[in-house]
This record gives C-alpha cells, sequence and structure tokens, in this order.
C-alpha cells in the first residue's frame, strides 16, 4: 500500500507540469538517496558507486518500481551527458608524452585482452547453445555476438573508483588508457560479429566490408568531432580569467560534443574523450584547473547516473539455457580480461603490477555494453535477440556490483592508492601548528619610526606583529603600511610603531585545522594570520603565512606526483629496489 502511494506520487499520469514536477521529484529522491548509499558504502570502505547502484536497484524495476521503464527513458539525456563528463576527463588524463612512454604496451594489453574475451566468451556460449539448441548457426551467432559485446569495459565507474581513492601510478595510467580505448575495439569487433552472426542467421544486413567501413567512419569522425572541440575550446579558455566561464565554456563543449555525436551516430564517450584529450596537449598549462573545475561540478551527475544504472537493471525469471549462459559469458570473460591483459602485458614488458591486476581494473560492464546488446536486437531473430539481451542484462548486474569491488583490489595491491594528492587534500590533514612559522619578528609598541626601519631592513617577512609592555599583541605593521606612511606624513621622532599599526581582524591558535584557518584567511583578504594561544587569545606564538604555505603544499603535492610516477611497480620495488630503475 505505502509502495504503491510513493509510486503514484512519483509517477503519477496527470497534466504535463505535474508530470514534469514528479520528474524532478524523481531526480530529487535519486542524488539524495543515491548519495546517502555512496556514503554509507564509503564507511564500510566499500566503492562508493555500489551504494548508488544499490539505491537504484531499490527503487527501479528490480524494486520498489517507483521509477518505469518510461522515466528511465526519458532521462536517457542525463547518461549521456554523464557519459560525456567522464569521457571528457579521461581525455584529460592522456598525455601525449605517457602515449609515447607506454603507448604500445597499451595497445598490447588492449588487444590480447578485448580478443581473449571474445573467443573465451564465444566459444562458451556456442558449445552451451548447441547442447540446448542442436542449431550449430545460430549458436555461432549467439556466440559471436556474445564474445563482441564482452570486450567491452565500462569507463564509467571504472574511473569513479580510481578518483574516490585518489589512485596515481602505471597502474592507473594503464586502466585508464584501456578503459578509454575499449570502446574503440568493442565497437569494431561488434561490427565483425554481428555481419558474420547476421550471415550465419540468414539475415539480410551488411557485410562485414561494410561494418567495418561504418566501424571507421564512427571512429574516425567521433576522434574529428573532438579535437576540432579541444582547439576551440583552448582558444576560448585562454581568453577567460574566472573560473564561472571557464566551467560553462567547458561544459557547453561537452555538450555540443555529445550532441553531434549522437546526431551524426558516433559515439559519445570517444568524442568527449577526444575533446579533452586535445585540450590536455593544446594546452598543458591552462588545461588543469579546467579539468579540476569539472571534476568539482560533476558528482551530482555521478550519483544520478549510477542510480539510473541500478534503476535499469531487471533481474528475471530466467531458464536453465539463461543462467548457463551468464555463468558462461562472466566466467570466459572474467578469464579472458585477466588472462589477456597479463599476456599483453608480458609481450610488451610492462611492469608486474601492469601485468597481475589491470585484467582485476576490467570487470566492469556497463552503457556500452547494454547499448550494443540493444542494437543487436534489432538485427537478428526473436530468438537471439532475448538471450543477447538476457545475458547481458544479467552479467551486467553482476559485473556492475562486483567491478568496483575489483578495481579496488587491483590499485590497492599496486600501492597507488591515495598517491594522486591535491592541495585541498593535503589542507584537510594540517593543521596551523604543522606550518606556521614560530620565529617572527615582534616590534614593540614603542618603537620609533627609526628602530622600525632598523627591524624591517633586517628581515625579509612581510608582517611584523606589535607588542605592549606586557608582551601582549596590540596591532601589526605591514610593509603596505610603512609605505603609507612615508607617501603620506613627514618624518617625526615622535612617531612610534603604535602609530603605524593596523588592528587584528583574525587569529587562529595552532590546533586550528588548516582548512578553517586558510578559509578565514580568504573570508577577510588577508594574506597572513597572527597564532596565538587557545586560551590567551593576546599571546602571540607565531605566524601563518598563507603565500609560504601555498607554495610548500604546492612542493609537496608535485613530490608525492613523481614519486607515484616514478615507480613503476611498488610491490617489487621493495623487494627489488633497482630492478625497474
Amino acid at each position: 500500500m505505502i509502495v504503491s502511494s510513493i509510486s503514484s506520487i512519483l509517477l503519477d499520469a496527470g497534466p504535463d507540469p505535474s508530470r514534469h514536477l514528479n520528474v524532478l521529484l524523481l531526480l530529487g529522491v535519486s542524488v539524495f538517496g543515491g548519495t546517502i548509499g555512496a556514503r554509507i558504502f564509503r564507511r564500510l570502505r566499500i566503492p562508493q558507486i555500489i551504494g548508488s547502484i544499490l539505491i537504484g536497484l531499490l527503487i527501479g524495476q528490480s524494486g520498489l518500481r517507483l521509477v518505469c521503464e518510461e522515466v528511465v527513458q526519458t532521462l536517457e539525456p542525463l547518461n549521456y551527458f554523464a557519459l560525456g563528463i567522464i569521457g571528457f576527463l579521461i581525455g584529460g588524463e592522456l598525455k601525449l608524452e605517457i602515449l609515447r612512454k607506454y603507448g604500445k604496451q597499451f595497445a598490447a594489453i588492449l588487444v590480447a585482452e578485448g580478443v581473449a574475451a571474445f573467443v573465451l566468451v564465444a566459444g562458451a556460449t556456442i558449445l552451451l547453445a548447441y547442447q540446448f539448441t542442436h542449431d550449430l548457426r545460430m549458436s555461432v551467432a549467439l556466440g559471436v555476438v556474445l564474445g563482441a559485446i564482452s570486450s567491452a569495459t565500462d569507463p564509467a565507474s571504472t574511473i569513479q573508483v580510481l578518483w574516490e581513492y585518489k589512485t596515481r601510478g602505471v597502474l592507473t595510467t594503464a586502466v585508464i588508457a584501456v578503459v578509454a580505448l575499449d570502446d574503440a575495439l568493442a565497437l569494431t569487433l561488434y561490427a565483425i560479429g554481428t555481419s558474420i552472426a547476421g550471415i550465419l542467421a540468414g539475415n539480410a544486413g551488411s557485410g562485414i566490408a561494410t561494418s567495418l567501413v561504418t566501424t571507421v567512419y564512427e571512429l574516425a569522425v567521433s576522434l574529428i568531432v573532438g579535437c576540432t572541440g579541444g582547439f576551440i575550446l583552448k582558444a576560448i579558455l585562454v581568453r577567460l580569467q574566472d573560473e564561472e566561464a571557464e566551467l560553462t565554456f567547458a561544459v557547453g563543449a561537452v555538450l555540443l560534443a555529445i550532441g553531434l555525436s549522437i546526431a551524426l551516430k558516433l559515439d559519445v564517450i570517444l568524442a568527449s574523450m577526444a575533446l579533452g584529450l586535445t585540450l590536455v596537449n593544446v594546452a598543458p598549462l591552462r588545461s588543469p584547473r579546467t579539468f579540476e573545475i569539472v571534476k568539482r561540478f560533476a558528482p551530482p551527475i555521478y550519483v544520478l547516473f549510477f542510480v539510473l544504472v541500478g534503476a535499469r537493471l531487471k533481474i528475471e525469471n530466467l531458464s536453465m539455457l539463461v543462467v548457463l549462459l551468464v555463468i558462461a559469458y562472466v566466467v570466459g570473460r572474467s578469464v579472458g580480461k585477466i588472462g589477456g591483459a597479463y599476456l599483453g602485458g608480458k609481450w610488451s614488458g610492462a611492469s608486474r603490477c601492469v601485468r597481475n591486476y589491470l585484467g582485476l581494473c576490467l570487470f566492469a560492464q556497463g552503457g556500452v555494453a547494454i547499448g550494443l546488446s540493444i542494437l543487436a536486437s534489432h538485427r537478428f531473430t526473436p530468438e537471439i535477440s532475448s538471450l543477447v539481451i538476457l545475458v547481458v542484462a544479467s552479467t551486467t548486474f553482476i559485473v556492475q556490483l562486483a567491478g568496483p569491488l575489483f578495481v579496488k583490489f587491483g590499485v590497492k595491491k599496486a600501492n597507488e592508492i591515495g598517491l594522486n594528492v591535491r592541495e585541498e587534500d593535503l589542507i584537510e590533514t594540517y593543521r596551523v601548528a604543522d606550518v606556521m612559522d614560530a620565529k617572527v619578528p615582534i616590534i614593540p609598541a614603542a618603537a620609533t619610526l627609526k628602530e622600525v626601519i632598523r627591524i624591517v631592513s633586517g628581515t625579509d617577512a612581510h608582517y611584523y606583529p606589535v607588542v605592549d609592555r606586557e608582551n601582549r599583541l596590540a596591532g601589526a605593521i605591514t610593509l603596505h603600511g610603512i609605505r603609507n606612511t612615508f607617501a603620506t606624513q613627514e618624518l617625526h621622532d615622535w612617531l612610534v610603531a603604535l602609530d603605524l599599526l593596523e588592528p587584528i581582524v583574525a587569529t587562529v591558535t595552532p590546533q586550528t585545522p588548516l582548512a578553517e584557518a586558510l578559509g578565514q584567511a580568504r573570508r577577510y583578504s588577508l594574506d597572513r594570520l597572527p597564532v596565538v594561544e587557545p586560551d590567551r587569545p593576546d599571546v602571540l606564538v607565531g605566524i601563518l603565512d598563507c603565500p609560504a604555505v601555498r607554495r610548500l603544499l604546492a612542493a609537496e603535492v608535485l613530490s608525492r606526483q613523481q614519486k607515484a610516477d616514478n615507480t613503476h611497480d611498488a610491490h617489487e620495488y621493495s623487494k627489488k629496489p633497482k630492478a625497474d630503475e
């Protein structure tokens, strides 16, 4: 009764305004609930996206049915938007120097894991289907279609786990490159597979050559759209200073790439990835800020995307053939991804951590596989089409939940978690006491101007606390204030430090979190803050020099990132320090 009431509220088929409002209510429930699920799973040390997907399952077709299939279709543009943002940010990680350095390794691993998954899934499917149907043509057609689809890896859930755990290193780099290019390989294998299957099944359709030409067109034009957009966006961004305009143009460029991809029947992820890849390489110094701004904007979009992923998954009453095909698909795909990545890495000379753990990071299967299964359903008999959709939907349900766990396990074994630090991450771990300057020049309040000038000229400080006879903080003298004194007043012997000081606007204690202290500095437009004793706010113990702190944090971030980039295999390195140098 309660479920039915909630459903009627969310999915009321009344007038248009009501329906629109109910869709908005559904979006609110999805984002709010998905965020709660993500936070709960984060506390359990489980990838957050699993929590969002489970919330989607709860309100979707396999749960309370608050979200009907029609609503999911209505919200499909949001899925494209999320995939476009993810593709754009993935492209931002693919710098040319990385591709030049590891390109051969990535290509070998990509082909090996994709083809291995294709062969194993196709072979297992053919054997099982033939045992039940005794129809060799139908069995082979079903096998090659499912094999081609199995080669795809979902970049969304995979990359989201890497971002959540702030991973950095050679394994992370390899994962990003392979999942970015897996789309292109899956489309190629799908073109070949469906053409073969169409011939075997007796369907009228395009031949292999025509399918390959169509695939090449799709991939080439996707790259052209993305690269063109990247050059245009770069020309605009170099003329901007404010973050709001920068975010607006970046998101607008992504939307244009998505829209053109849909209109021209191109690959959305590939076009968006090409956009990001072009931008990061033609504007290497300017673009990092843009990607960071977009990444901060994206979390609600991601949450909604994964909730809708869960909402669209259906747990059906499955026949024995479908159950066995699902098992064969998951096992064959898993063995193919792990074994193919290992062999491809070994042949190409990849480091041990890439060989051992990259395959584990390729389990996830999502939108691309679902999309290809729907395309396949329009090309074959109802018997083949229904089997393809059921198997792909069921396996997607399994690997979408298990995939993020395997990604976390892989990067954890490679010792790459927490290495992609930013200044904001370090700020959250520090207190004022960790970075303050305890040795600061102090000026007595009674000091004459001559004495003030002597103290100032003997140091390179910019901020000088002034204390009274009881050593209590009275104010501060800045170089700016001294300059104003010289410009506006005559110099007299009676002019003392007390006449030059500026009032103290804000103070912090050594125990104050650094993030809070820097927030105070921004609020009052201050570069330096006096640090005082917690119980005695007029007793100075040091100075927080905000520009100096920022420089310190930037240097530490650079040092940590360089260390992560130079570590090929942390586990192996701990045993044999000179092996990979």
